[in-house]
């Protein structure tokens, strides 16, 4: 009898040894392609606005400052154009992370995000932080999004 993770393992070494046995999928899903928005300061701080790989694109987080209602309008209005730049919106987001520097007022003002995503929400991580990237942010929010098959 053949235990299924000695299988499993032995399916994964014929893959990786001979590619073409994983099929087309596999090699479609192993490319990166870096989306830049502004590649002059993406460059320059280290980053890639949105990154795609296979049917899924990661964007970096987008932050703001202000008051919190205020930035939460930002930030998403931000997000959209960055999806629709890349043929996706905020209904193909699968997960978003959430980092604010005043969680009470986050959830204050949770409610003005909802219609950003027309009734599909994703999952989601919301975290207090000290602080980011620039002390005058109060908010960043990163999404993973999938492209419909």
């Amino acid at each position: 009898m053949v235990r299924p993770l000695v299988l499993l393992l032995s399916t994964a070494l014929l893959c990786t040894a001979f590619p073409s046995l994983a099929g087309d999928k596999a090699e479609a899903t192993s490319k990166r392609e870096c989306r830049h928005r502004n590649a002059k300061i993406e460059q320059a701080i280290g980053y890639c606005q949105a990154v795609r790989v296979g049917n899924t694109l990661h964007v970096s987080g987008v932050t703001a400052e202000g008051p919190m209602d205020q930035a939460i309008d930002r930030v998403y209005r931000q997000l959209q154009s960055i999806l629709a730049d890349n043929g996706l919106s905020l209904r193909d987001v699968v997960k978003e992370n959430l980092y604010a520097t005043d969680l009470d007022a986050l959830i204050q003002h949770s409610g003005l995000r909802k219609p950003f995503y027309d009734g599909t929400l994703p999952a989601a991580t919301w975290v207090q932080v000290e602080r980011l990237f620039m002390p005058s942010y109060v908010l960043e929010v990163e999404v993973v999004a999938q492209y419909p098959e």
